[in-house]
């Protein structure tokens, strides 16, 4: 089982995607960029997984690559939108 602190997140930005396998299972965080604004539109972490926080390392590796890249983002996805809501930290990347 692997813990938080060993979470390994790849970024593919071909694919608009910033993923990591768990126990064999792909968690992910997608979005579209389009004229400066990263859309982030969906996150998605397995049943078997949930509760682990794995969503919320997922959407914070975005929004520092958003931020790192000089992005304005747009919380489609409802959880990226509760999780900017609650960290007030984010909410300057907001578009």
């Amino acid at each position: 089982m692997s813990s938080p602190s060993s979470l390994t997140i790849v970024h593919h930005p071909q694919a608009g995607r910033f993923e990591a396998i768990v126990d064999g299972l792909r968690c992910e965080a997608d979005y579209h960029l389009i004229d400066g604004v990263m859309h982030l539109t969906h996150t998605g972490v397995p049943r078997a997984l949930e509760g682990r926080g794995l969503a919320a390392q997922l959407v914070c590796a975005a929004l520092n690559w958003a931020r790192s890249e000089g992005l304005r983002v747009n919380p489609v996805c409802s959880y990226v939108a509760v999780y900017i809501r609650r960290h007030p930290e984010w909410q300057d990347l907001l578009a």
